[in-house]
């Protein structure tokens, strides 16, 4: 009996399916992303209206962080054993209700409930995400599944505070919040009506070949001894903690340090995410050769950080802000696709739910820790340091990703022997 193909020996399925199930899966990345950001681009008016301090705000970020990580390392169990499409439809279902309940809060007790509800709902993503991808694209076209996934992630970024923004100045941020609650639902109808194209049969018989090839009995808990796991974890950790101060306190920072109109300075985020967009989608043809993703990670962060420092510590016109914000969003963006394949490789095939889920919930504590450094240097009245922390961290960040790399390479060398 001849030996089955291998899963990247496969004949190309349509174009049109694996892109039917890029555009589904980035629609639900999209609403994630845009519902993490729907308080930070609210904090001007939030401050006032519970008399709260940036750091009890970026509290707020840290419980629903906190929250999401501890849910998104159960939930890649739970998305091995059940499937992803139910626990998807139960986590768009719960960041609708933490919208709704944002817009009707009366108290800052009652936006830390909702921000846990919010964090429930936010933790089950990446393991649906990344399941739904690696099980149903073609390997050829994974890297630019990754760089959609991404580019629809930033855009969830951009859109909610160009939205929260808009919204709050044409009425109020009550009704900004509800309207975004409404988005969730709508999503979530599409999801549901094209719930067909998210199935997938978890069993032995529907996996890959070479993941039947695999050892038959091997431990739920195993792939947690892969060193690469945990030093993956410790490249999101770090990631979580720069995309954590751009999102929530950047461009407030630079609004203080060189004067930019308030409106422009809300819209800074937009431009970095919408650029971080068309970023990843050059991002996605350069990550075709996986060998080389470690060295885009250090090109783009590098040029990142250098452009952070330009905006912490340079004299700038105020106009001149948002068109860095967008040239920092090309670079990070740029290397986002390669971000996300160097897990990839790092994964053994018989576990993509729990790695993911492991791996990425140093995204959710990274953004839960930096709120509680970034929010205290700006009750401090110190901006500039904001600029400074985000830059050196993405220094560790470009090392941290060549230690992948290392380590990575150290596994294999016992196995090629």
């Amino acid at each position: 009996m001849s030996a089955a193909p291998t899963i990247s020996a496969l004949p190309l399925p349509p174009l049109r399916r694996d892109a039917t199930v890029m555009g589904l899966v980035g629609l639900a990345h999209c609403i994630s992303h845009f519902s993490q950001l729907l308080l930070p681009p609210l904090f001007l008016w939030l401050k006032d209206a519970f008399n709260a301090s940036y750091t009890e705000l970026g509290v707020l970020l840290t419980i629903f962080f906190v929250v999401s990580c501890a849910v998104q390392a159960l939930s890649g169990f739970v998305v091995d054993r059940f499937g992803p499409r139910p626990v998807l439809f139960g986590g768009i279902a719960l960041l609708a209700l933490a919208a709704f309940g944002y817009a009707i809060s009366t108290s800052y007790l009652m936006l830390a409930l909702f921000s846990v509800v919010a964090g429930i709902g936010n933790g089950v993503f990446h393991p649906v995400d990344y399941t739904l991808l690696n099980r149903k694209i073609h390997p050829k076209r994974l890297g630019h599944a990754f760089s959609v996934h991404g580019i629809t992630g930033s855009l969830g970024w951009a859109l909610a505070p160009a939205m929260m923004v808009s919204v709050t100045l044409a009425f109020n941020w009550r009704v900004a919040l509800a309207s975004a609650g409404v988005l969730a639902l709508v999503v979530l109808a599409v999801l549901w009506l094209n719930r067909a194209q998210l199935t997938i049969e978890m069993t032995s018989a529907a996996r890959p070949a070479a993941e039947a090839r695999a050892p038959a009995r091997e431990g739920s808990f195993d792939f947690l001894a892969i060193p690469a796991i945990w030093v993956c974890f410790g490249f999101f950790f770090l990631y979580a903690i720069v995309i954590s101060g751009i999102q929530a306190f950047a461009p407030e920072a630079a609004r203080q340090l060189h004067e930019v109109p308030t409106r422009w300075a809300a819209m800074c985020l937009t431009f970095y995410m919408v650029a971080s967009a068309c970023g990843m989608v050059l991002g996605g043809f350069l990550a075709a050769d996986p060998s080389r993703s470690e060295k885009i990670v250090g090109v783009g962060f590098g040029i990142a950080a250098m452009i952070g420092l330009t905006i912490g510590y340079a004299p700038l016109a105020p106009m001149a802000v948002p068109v860095l914000f967008a040239c920092m969003g090309v670079a990070a963006g740029i290397a986002g696709p390669s971000r996300d394949l160097i897990v990839k490789r790092a994964a053994p095939p018989n576990a993509t739910g729990r790695v993911y889920g492991v791996v990425y919930s140093g995204l959710d504590i990274g953004q839960a820790a930096a709120p509680l450094v970034f929010g205290p240097l700006m009750d401090l009245h110190r901006p500039a340091d904001i600029w400074l922390g985000i830059a050196l961290v993405q220094g560790l960040l470009i090392l941290s990703a060549f230690n992948v790399r290392r380590v990575r390479r150290t596994a294999l060398a016992p196995a090629a022997a």
